[in-house]
């Protein structure tokens, strides 16, 4: 965790939500779930300064994601048109150890890019210097390969964008690799970021 994680390009889809849930999958407009195999993701936010490296403490990590169809929540633009809907994103705030846990469905991808969680973490408002960190999470092609078998991702007669075919996984998406375990029933994921914060 003491090196510092990259940032990439926040997405054309961030909406600030304010929705405090570990539990991401359900549409809070009219309760439905999205469908797709879980996935439980636990982040663990690192500080960076002077004195090393501690649990950074009391930061808000959104994350958001499309899910297994590959559509967007709350997006007015074609093909999504979902404006007013909720599903697939929410906020944690980091606890004693620096972590949050989120409970979500494997991602599903859409054309010219592969598959991946977008995250945006922002320190308190009491915080020495406010902080704000944007990036991007991603997935073994052949786990990917292996979820997607599962009913809930339909299967496309054109290919999935791969991670060596995405031009932002191209920029330092080596370094943003999710850590996954589990099988058909479900994935667990970790993922630690490091961030440099100056007093």
């Amino acid at each position: 965790m003491c090196v510092a994680t990259p940032e990439q390009t926040e997405g054309p889809y961030f909406v600030d939500e304010h929705l405090n849930r570990s539990d991401i999958r359900s549409d809070p407009v009219d309760g439905s779930v999205r469908p797709g195999l879980p996935l439980r993701l636990q982040i663990r936010v690192g500080r960076i300064d002077s004195t090393g490296c501690r649990p950074l403490v009391g930061a808000t990590v959104d994350i958001w994601h499309c899910d297994a169809q590959g559509v967007y929540s709350d997006v007015s633009e074609r093909p999504f048109r979902t404006l007013g809907s909720r599903f697939l994103r929410g906020y944690q705030v980091t606890d004693a150890s620096g972590s949050v846990r989120f409970v979500t469905i494997y991602p599903g991808w859409y054309p010219g890019r592969t598959v991946h969680i977008h995250c945006k973490i922002r320190t308190g408002p009491d915080a020495a210097r406010a902080l704000q960190w944007t990036s991007q999470l991603y997935f073994d092609d052949a786990i990917t390969d292996q979820a997607h078998r599962h009913i809930a991702y339909p299967q496309r007669e054109r290919p999935r964008t791969r991670n060596g075919g995405d031009g932002i996984f191209q920029d330092d998406g080596r370094s943003l690799m999710l850590t996954l375990s589990g099988a058909t029933e479900g994935y667990d994921a970790r993922f630690e970021v490091g961030l440099k914060l100056h007093s």
